[in-house]
């Protein structure tokens, strides 16, 4: 059956507010049988242009209502369409109510993520670290922006997402958010999750992943070498500023801890462990993992350091931290002035940990994992790399161990 669909903004001149403003309506008429529904958008009554439906005027506020009226216009027309699809024949009132939200068309995607990110909050400390929830709140927020930059629309049919969509939400990551290759593969990858439960619910017959193909480029992680390392523990710098920077900084260095659980450290958190040392006992708050480190002479002299501090003394803290952004700012003039031609930011540390100050020296990769506190020894391969001087140690050990061997190599082959 054919259908004709029209719709008009309108205001009733006869119910208007203190400030002289009327409710905007939306009326749709299909085939000749009408619904109306409250754009919940008011505008001052001599500010209505009859004759287009529209705001009068050019001012700012006009211009805003005016787009907020069309892209009510397109949505209510899109939404039409696609219940068409199911049924050919809808009536005006259907169509509104499911405008309205009063009657379930569709589960939306949007809805579906904010519905997912509300029980991962609950579950933040039980199921979830913190910055899990705060990496699915970022991806939504990139997926709900895509769709305004894209579509004009503030949320979807979860069955229009394709795999246009998904590549279409690659290249706006990476143009108009400047999202590096990584970065963009983290976000669709915890879009994806919102894919799988839609999947998982049968409220998508197909997954529009299927032939998406995305992987992480691995990157070379930046350390301090021996030499800077030394070089930076025999500079003293008479700013105090600066040289408690370089003081955390090494802590890091020596410890393994990111930022984050270095500002939270406590002095119940560094235990007497199975050799009688004191050790760093914790679960990292990234991942909630344990973390449990021997701790080395320089921690210990630094901790000491700022034992009197006025903040480690009223707080319980066992290092006066600054925050992450002030480091970060100090670590790159400390950088210059060390001569340290590098990039110094605050998780170098870790990774100065995990390449110059264990494996480098003969720390086995488990080890320095468990150390770390990571869940896969997968993760600790990408900070950690073996220097070409560990491999020379390696195979001098392996050299003097096989001419020392008294077995005769010379009948071999």
């Amino acid at each position: 059956m054919l259908q004709s669909i029209t719709t008009l903004f309108y205001i009733k001149r006869s119910k208007i507010d203190a400030e002289g403003k009327s409710m905007i309506y939306l009326r749709v008429t299909i085939n000749q049988k009408r619904a109306e529904v409250s754009t919940k958008l008011k505008v001052h009554i001599d500010k209505w242009c009859t004759s287009t439906s529209k705001g009068l005027g050019r001012s700012s506020e006009i211009r805003i209502l005016n787009n907020k009226l069309e892209k009510i216009n397109t949505n209510i027309l899109d939404l039409y369409e696609r219940l068409r699809l199911k049924n050919s024949k809808v009536s005006s009132r259907e169509l509104v109510d499911v405008f309205q939200g009063k009657v379930e068309h569709e589960k939306m995607l949007i809805k579906i993520f904010d519905d997912h990110n509300k029980m991962v909050e609950k579950l933040v400390g039980k199921d979830f670290a913190p910055g899990t929830l705060e990496r699915y709140k970022t991806a939504r927020m990139h997926v709900f922006n895509y769709l305004n930059h894209e579509y004009k629309l503030d949320d979807i049919p979860v069955v229009k997402v394709d795999l246009k969509f998904i590549n279409g939400l690659e290249y706006y990551l990476k143009t108009e958010r400047d999202c590096g290759h990584n970065t963009t593969v983290k976000y669709i990858t915890n879009f994806k999750k919102i894919i799988r439960i839609a999947k998982a619910n049968e409220w998508i017959e197909k997954d529009p992943f299927y032939n998406w193909k995305s992987r992480l480029k691995i990157v070379d992680r930046e350390f301090l070498s021996q030499l800077e390392l030394q070089k930076l523990i025999d500079k003293e710098f008479e700013n105090e500023r600066l040289e408690r920077v370089k003081d955390f900084f090494l802590f890091s260095c020596f410890t393994g801890l990111a930022y984050v659980d270095v500002k939270k450290l406590k002095h119940n958190d560094i235990v007497i462990g199975i050799d009688g040392e004191k050790w760093i006992d914790i679960s990292r708050k990234k991942t909630a993992t344990k973390s449990r480190v021997p701790l080395l002479t320089i921690p210990k002299i630094i901790i000491d350091k700022y034992k009197d501090h006025p903040l480690v003394v009223n707080n319980d803290m066992v290092l006066p931290m600054l925050s992450n952004q002030k480091m970060n700012s100090y670590l790159k003039e400390i950088s210059d002035v060390a001569g340290i031609n590098k990039n110094l930011t605050y998780h170098l540390a870790r990774h100065t940990f995990a390449t110059t100050v264990t494996l480098s020296n003969g720390v086995p990769m488990e080890s320095v994992s468990k150390m770390l506190g990571h869940k896969s020894i997968k993760t600790t391969q990408h900070y950690a790399k073996v220097l070409d001087v560990k491999v020379s140690n390696d195979m001098q050990l392996l050299k003097s161990k096989i001419e020392g061997d008294t077995t005769n190599f010379s009948d071999i082959g």
